[in-house]
């Protein structure tokens, strides 16, 4: 018998171990009725419904809930899902889908270890909201953690294109002869010298604003610090633009000559001012100033937060509009934009059995999770209301 270094037992066939298939779970999903202010979006459309209600998942929806969106309850019925009048019964639902962040009120009605998926809205948080949340033990992801396979965030990518081509759709009504307009329509007529608008920031919101108003016919200049944004702002226009950095000098040339001004920059925490109140003081009068970066403060030194109700206010002779939430008024589309990136995720957590072993499974998904059964983990949420966060990767691998 020649020697071998394995015992008799070792060299007897083994049983195989197969990987256990993963179980398909149903989810069961409850969409409460919006109820913070302005909010006219809805996370799923009919067919979105549909779709899952045909995968066999259940749907449970606040009667109205889609009403500000066009979307009428017989609509959501016919699609598959239940209607109530019974808001408890909706937030207790396992699993929650929301546009806006829940209230404390909503979170008080949840039911311990539910899921909710929701946007966040950081700069509006207060503290006591994730300890509200941690609290129940609740997981919470935010629309705007989700990331893409190419690592873009797709649901901040959509809504900035909405902004950004409403935002020249916006300054073109505010251009009409109304109170204060000046008259110009905004479009290139022949023999009358086009639109002049200037741009600020060359980020998504910054290419649709162009984008759009290049379509219309405006002579477009855009101004942002990164060659790079610049760049691929050119390369995904149809024609070349003026595009330049920030240099006061410049920039104050271009404001003086233009029709319509639009803010779209982003800050880290604050959004940097780049348009001094002097700067604005200069420009045209019944020029307009579209601040779509006025969610994180505005980079119009003049910005101040208004309403849909009341979107604009005069300063220096300057029409201004600071309505924070531009995607709200476009309801329809907004929210068919938000339900066309959240359906795939949720036919996926089915498929792959549940929220667990989908984080599992899925990088993207996982980066939008910021609560897990209760414990944070979202560094940045962490630092920004200095609370203590585990790395997610350490909790679920």
């Amino acid at each position: 018998m020649s020697l071998t270094p394995f015992t008799k037992q070792q060299l007897l066939p083994q049983e195989e171990k197969l990987e256990i298939a993963r179980h398909k779970s149903e989810l069961f999903i409850g969409i409460p009725k919006e109820t913070s202010y302005q909010e006219r979006r809805i996370c799923l459309t009919p067919d979105a419904v549909h779709s899952l209600t045909a995968h066999g998942h259940r749907i449970l929806m606040e009667s109205g809930a889609g009403e500000s969106s066009s979307y009428s309850d017989k609509e959501y019925s016919d699609a598959g899902a239940e209607i109530t009048k019974d808001n408890q019964k909706v937030l207790s639902c396992p699993m929650l889908l929301k546009v806006e962040p829940p209230t404390m009120t909503e979170i008080e009605l949840m039911n311990p270890n539910s899921i909710i998926i929701s946007a966040i809205q950081l700069k509006t948080r207060k503290k006591e909201y994730f300890e509200a949340l941690t609290k129940k033990k609740i997981t919470a992801l935010a629309f705007e953690y989700i990331k893409d396979e190419d690592g873009s965030y797709p649901a901040v990518k959509s809504l900035s294109e909405i902004a950004g081509t409403a935002s020249i759709l916006v300054a073109a009504e505010l251009m009409i002869n109304n109170q204060f307009g000046k008259g110009l329509l905004f479009g290139n007529i022949t023999g009358v010298p086009p639109t002049e608008v200037v741009i600020i920031g060359a980020g998504t919101v910054g290419e649709f604003a162009a984008k759009t108003a290049v379509g219309l016919g405006a002579s477009v200049k855009v101004f942002d610090n990164s060659i790079t944004k610049l760049r691929r702002l050119q390369n995904n226009l149809s024609q070349r633009v003026f595009t330049s950095t920030i240099q006061p000098k410049a920039l104050l040339k271009a404001l003086r000559r233009c029709d319509v001004a639009i803010g779209a920059m982003r800050g880290k925490e604050r959004c940097p001012i780049v348009v001094t109140e002097t700067m604005v003081e200069l420009m045209k009068k019944g020029a307009v100033i579209v601040d779509v970066s006025i969610d994180t403060g505005g980079c119009f030194e003049t910005s101040e937060i208004t309403t849909h109700e009341k979107p604009t206010f005069i300063k220096s002779n300057v029409v201004h509009y600071c309505v924070p939430n531009i995607p709200s008024r476009y309801s329809k589309t907004a929210s068919l934009s938000i339900s066309n990136i959240i359906t795939p995720y949720l036919l996926q957590i089915a498929e792959d059995g549940g929220i667990e072993s989908s984080i599992r499974c899925n990088k993207g998904l996982k980066n939008g999770v910021y609560l897990y059964h209760g414990i944070l983990t979202n560094k940045a949420i962490g630092d920004w209301f200095n609370l203590p966060d585990s790395d997610i990767n350490l909790i679920v691998f």
